[in-house]
């Protein structure tokens, strides 16, 4: 199983050398991947922008969109910035899509929230892909929608679903689902990797879906402070059913985590991808030390 880290981008206190310390600190490690997430009315740094510094300064990691949330998103411009990634990193890029559950940031960007967004998340995905694939955006256009993704025919794309629908469907379009986990828990996890299996092999797809899993972390001595303090400003948007869940979030000291990573593995994750609740960039090297 490998193991990829999201950078802390929706805690407090971001700047320039904070994350660049981070994305050097991860390509020097043994992770899989250096994963941003997204958000609109948040106060963290733009998803795409945010990757292609993390391109410039790393040289070996994976680049995983995690997650994309495509219905925000006009499909052509942004097959243009993911394969303009993909060619400035050396074809790295991994993008995970999903249609998100904040309503306020399709408010911010005028784009109806409603309940098609799974169906308008699939369209715009299949028509990123023609596009990659050379088809033009414009058929009396002079010259295609460039430049292509050094990876023939794309990055490979996996759907950040958590629910079965979501995950039934993806079985005939995505490579994989990279979901996420707030306990981590066999019975969740395990239930969605099998799912995403026995789908797999009822649309008749050949290679098995890529299983990516995830969910928060802190470690140090006041680890359930830092995570509930992160889960309270994240997870405000429930309102009062954040209070339930937070506790539900158990990787909060070195041993929760070590437990956490051994269950995916015994599941059969592909990749975890662990994020971290504070900008400590010691936490890399303690996870590294702790998991490898």
């Amino acid at each position: 199983m490998q193991i990829g880290l999201n950078l802390p981008v929706m805690s407090p206190g971001v700047d320039r050398a904070t994350i660049e310390a981070w994305c050097r600190a991860i390509d020097r490690g043994p992770f899989s991947c250096l994963a941003v997430g997204e958000r609109i009315n948040f106060p963290n740094p733009e998803l795409t922008v945010t990757l292609s510094m993390a391109a410039a300064w790393t040289e070996r990691v994976r680049l995983l969109y995690n997650v994309l949330v495509m219905p925000l998103h006009h499909e052509v411009l942004a097959a243009k910035q993911i394969a303009t990634l993909d060619v400035l990193s050396n074809g790295r890029v991994t993008l995970a899509v999903g249609v998100g559950g904040r309503e306020e940031d399709y408010a911010a960007l005028d784009v109806p929230y409603g309940k098609t967004r799974l169906r308008r998340l699939e369209t715009k995905v299949a028509r990123m892909r023609r596009i990659w694939q050379g088809e033009k955006a414009v058929p009396s256009a002079l010259r295609n929608v460039e430049p292509l993704p050094l990876q023939p025919g794309g990055p490979p794309v996996l759907v950040g679903a958590i629910f079965p629908d979501s995950i039934e469907r993806a079985a005939a379009w995505s490579d994989g689902i990279c979901g996420f986990s707030f306990s981590l828990s066999a019975a969740e996890v395990g239930g969605a990797f099998e799912l995403a299996r026995t789908s797999w092999k009822k649309a008749g797809r050949d290679t098995p879906p890529r299983l990516v899993t995830g969910t928060w972390v802190a470690l140090g001595d006041k680890g359930r402070e830092q995570m509930d303090g992160y889960l309270e400003r994240y997870l405000n948007f429930l309102g009062d059913a954040a209070d339930f869940v937070i506790p539900t979030v158990k990787c909060v000291d070195a041993q929760s985590v070590k437990d956490a990573a051994a269950r995916a593995r015994d599941l059969g994750a592909d990749e975890l991808v662990l994020a971290p609740t504070s900008w400590d960039v010691d936490d890399v090297k303690r996870l590294e030390d702790l998991l490898f």
